[in-house]
């Protein structure tokens, strides 16, 4: 895990002191209803803290934030500051995957702490407290009035989406300057994918809140809790479905692996560099993925392909070639029935079509090419020329993104090239699988290379491997289906 970079921290520490500001009413207001508040805090803090749903038997997935309706309450409940105060132990508390887990709960508590209290702000301001009868929580029990429907809907839906857009913005804040992506990407799709949750969570949190001052009192609120825990085992589901395409696709690519020994790796680090373009572009979360296992897979049709001709040592002949080159449409054939790969099988079939219409299979030029193709295009030539093969050896990373530019508006799409060029430049290229001798990775920021360093002017870079220079032997050119793509 590389360190976080000081904007970064600079970012978590400025929430972190907003939070700050935002609780400490809490807990210097003699008035604050202190017992309400501590009943919800535990309430939350026991809901992010369960792992397993012993009545449905089933596994809680982590980070899917189901138990926001808790947050939701407390600012319907108690004021803004107290309500800040409540979201702290459960997002402190709450799984973390990725390193810093510390910095991410830090971070996570602040960030919730942050939104509830502007929700809460916002709530207020509408008059929700006294439309839900009779202002905040107090110790002495619920208000004999009762909620003022369907006005206090109102109140109750800004305050939800004030939740979730103050949310959204501080974890695209995060990404921009904890991952230096353009301020244009870092938000895009983050609001449109959390506000319809976050409008459900509030309007259970809501439907919590309306009981708890009823006359039943906070039995009658803890029944809202049942299709929540529902919810869990729903998301369950959805999460375990997900992880069986992930076995399919991990099985898929072994079985190349073990195929096309030269070549091992290349798949896992082609869907990498992958999604970087697509990020670049601004593509959403979901086309992301999608283009990730676009790249993965791109190969995949190789399994079709005899293991003698991907091992040959040696040039191929005219007929070998054509065979080799009919791998995109093995592949586009063997995962046409698997349904969650969508877009991604267009991409496995067109990702050796060239821009100029040189490629294959079926010669198509310019648009005619999905986009997700191009991506793949481009992604699988960098990974080829940086990677040392039995034939050739890794070119510098530099160089090869030297080529690559070279050749757009004839081979590849030169937005995805650029788009590429950029991440890199931004970020580095530090691949997620390194099982090649001598895989290049660098940091962020490289030096810029000279085009011709390295690369003559009659190489052009192959669809799956680097062109090889002047003097070395092509053996092994078999070895990848981009033999037939450039190399003619």
């Amino acid at each position: 895990m590389r360190a976080l970079p000081p904007g970064a921290r600079a970012y978590i520490l400025c929430a972190v002191l907003v939070a700050a500001a935002c609780v400490t009413p809490a807990l210097t207001d003699s008035g604050t209803p202190r017992a309400t508040a501590a009943v919800l805090a535990v309430l939350y803090l026991g809901c992010e803290l369960v792992r397993l749903c012993p009545l449905l038997g089933s596994r809680v997935p982590e980070g899917i934030g189901s138990f926001f309706p808790v947050v939701l309450a407390a600012v319907f409940l108690l004021p803004p500051a107290a309500a800040a105060l409540v979201a702290l132990p459960g997002a402190f508390a709450g799984t973390v995957v990725q390193r810093p887990a510390g910095v991410r709960r830090v971070w996570h508590a602040a960030q919730q702490a942050i939104a509830a209290w502007v929700a809460g702000r916002a709530y207020g301001w509408l008059g929700g407290p006294a439309a839900l009868g009779g202002g905040s929580a107090t110790e002495s029990g619920p208000p004999a009035a009762l909620a003022d429907f369907p006005y206090v809907l109102l109140p109750a839906a800004v305050a939800a989406v004030a939740f979730s857009l103050v949310l959204t913005a501080l974890d695209g804040g995060i990404l921009a300057v904890a991952e230096r992506r353009p301020a244009a990407t870092a938000w895009r799709g983050l609001a449109t994918r959390s506000l319809v949750p976050h409008c459900v969570h509030g309007l259970a949190g809501l439907m919590m809140a309306v009981m708890w001052r009823s006359p039943y009192g906070l039995p009658a609120a803890l029944l809202v809790l049942l299709p929540m825990y529902i919810s869990c085992w729903l998301f369950a589901q959805y999460h375990r479905e997900r992880g069986a395409h992930r076995a399919t696709i991990r099985a898929l690519v072994h079985a190349v692996d073990i195929k096309d020994r030269y070549t091992r790796g290349h798949s896992e680090r082609v869907g990498q560099a992958s999604a970087m373009i697509a990020r670049e572009l601004g593509m959403t979360e979901d086309r992301l993925e999608t283009v990730r296992i676009a790249g993965i897979l791109h190969d995949v049709g190789k399994l079709g392909v005899p293991t003698r001709l991907l091992r040959k040592d040696g040039p191929l002949t005219p007929q070998e070639r054509r065979i080799i080159e009919l791998h995109p449409e093995y592949g586009h054939e063997m995962v046409r029935g698997i349904g969650f790969l969508g877009e991604a099988r267009s991409a496995i079939l067109h990702h050796h079509e060239r821009v100029d219409g040189s490629g294959y299979p079926y010669g198509l030029t310019g648009e005619q090419i999905p986009v997700l193709a191009r991506v793949v295009a481009v992604a699988d030539a960098f990974d080829a020329m940086t990677s040392t093969r039995s034939y050739s050896r890794a070119r510098p990373v530099p160089v090869a993104l030297a080529e690559l530019e070279r050749c757009a508006g004839a081979h590849f799409d030169p937005a995805m090239v650029r788009a590429l060029v950029d991440a890199i430049g931004r970020t580095g290229w530090h691949p997620v699988v390194t099982s090649d001798a001598d895989l290049q990775v660098i940091p962020a920021r490289p030096a810029p290379a000279p085009a011709g360093d390295g690369a003559g002017p009659g190489d052009g870079p192959a669809p799956e491997r680097p062109a090889v220079p002047v003097g070395r032997t092509r053996q092994g050119a078999a070895r990848d289906a981009g033999a037939a793509g450039a190399d003619g």
